[in-house]
């Protein structure tokens, strides 16, 4: 594939093999999948020059570049997503140089943009998964993935970075596959599930369950549950930007003067602005999915996961990485404390590892919209183990 990331096109993995079935932590193994992912750049001669990104937990396969069709997601494909979203760190001379590297990046196992999930037709009956998709951990998501690098004959990774839960799947990775990853890059992530996280997810779940149109997930004849899903966005989205960079992005909302739901009139331009973030996000995302990440997402147990004894364990395997991992001191989604205590882990275990804090008024987004802040430290690492 050219190195040009100007003009990105989905590829679709189908994997069948009911005699090797992925073996899912919780529901039942799946022998049949698809996965949808775009590729940045050419694969070297002995394929060593592979970099696996992890998108965040509503993002998608399409890192790089403009896509403006994805075909089969029923018009979720809005305008939103036609640029890719890690853009400014992915092409010839960005931080992950696409002259010298390959990145791919995987829409997740239960996601909703090409890759099978509870919006996907289910071939035992020719309807939609619905609730009927099995439940999902992280873990399944990793190994899924690590099936399409078998498919394209990658057996080592030359780095994985991930962000967000994505930063979650990219340790796992480097945990469960030790000999088959050389670099990670954790970034504004965490190891394991805070209180605070827990809270905030909790009450995005109530509020898609509790929306009437939702039927126990079961809405794809219907009307889908469009105010339990933008409520569960405007919860979320508040830890993804700084109060101050809030306060900006609203001042050139317009308030409206009508009662959005009922008797209250909206009187600042930051609930204007929430309220377009909800309604936008449902017109690119499904409900179902939303719950499956979300739920992976409140029991995720690294160490479980890893299949390990204790964190030390888990840590322990990866000796022979190296980690680069980014805190955002304006992070209000994952604290600069949840580095802190990943770092502590990496130096207990004795694993080589750089710990970077990027100083930003853009909150938990800033690893989407400053690449500047990110590019020299990633280039230095990426560059120093070259293969």
């Amino acid at each position: 594939m050219s190195t040009d990331t100007e003009h990105a096109s989905t590829r679709f993995f189908e994997f069948y093999d009911p005699a090797h079935p992925l073996r899912l932590v919780t529901g039942p193994s799946l022998s049949r999948f698809t996965l949808a992912y775009e590729q940045y750049g050419r694969v070297n001669a002995d394929r060593s020059n592979v970099i696996l990104l992890f998108h965040a937990m509503t993002g998608s396969h399409h890192a790089a570049g403009w896509n403006a069709s994805v075909p089969g997601l029923n018009g979720r494909w809005t305008d939103e997503l036609h640029e890719g979203w890690w853009d400014g760190f992915v092409g010839p001379g960005k931080a992950v140089d696409t002259d010298r590297y390959c990145l791919l990046c995987v829409n997740y196992l239960g996601g909703c943009y090409g890759s099978t999930g509870p919006a996907s037709v289910d071939p035992e009956t020719g309807r939609p998964w619905g609730p009927n998709f099995p439940v999902l951990r992280m873990r399944d998501i990793v190994d899924s993935q690590m099936r399409l690098l078998d498919h394209l004959g990658v057996k080592r990774l030359h780095a994985v970075i991930g962000a967000s839960i994505g930063g979650y799947l990219c340790q796992l990775t480097a945990m469960r596959y030790p000999d088959r990853v050389g670099i990670v890059i954790p970034i504004g992530t965490g190891v394991e599930t805070t209180i605070y996280q827990r809270i905030i997810n909790f009450e995005q779940v109530t509020a898609i369950e509790q929306d009437p149109c939702f039927r126990g997930g079961d809405y794809y004849d219907g009307e889908p549950p469009a105010r339990g899903l933008a409520l569960a966005r405007r919860i979320a989205h508040k830890t993804f930007v700084s109060l101050d960079t809030l306060r900006e992005r609203a001042r050139g909302e317009v308030v409206s003067s009508r009662p959005p739901y009922g008797w209250y009139e909206m009187n600042h331009p930051v609930e204007s602005y929430m309220l377009h973030q909800g309604e936008k996000f449902v017109r690119r995302f499904d409900a179902n999915t939303y719950l499956r990440i979300l739920d992976a997402w409140q029991w995720f147990d690294l160490v479980r996961e890893a299949e390990g004894d204790d964190f030390l364990d888990v840590f322990s395997r990866c000796r022979d990485q190296e980690f680069l991992v980014f805190s955002i001191d304006s992070d209000l989604s994952f604290h600069p404390a949840e580095q802190a205590k990943l770092v502590q882990l990496l130096k207990a275990a004795q694993i080589r590892v750089m710990w970077i804090t990027v100083h930003s008024d853009k909150g938990h987004d800033s690893f989407l919209v400053e690449p500047r802040l990110f590019t020299p430290h990633i280039q230095q690492v990426l560059e120093h183990h070259r293969p």
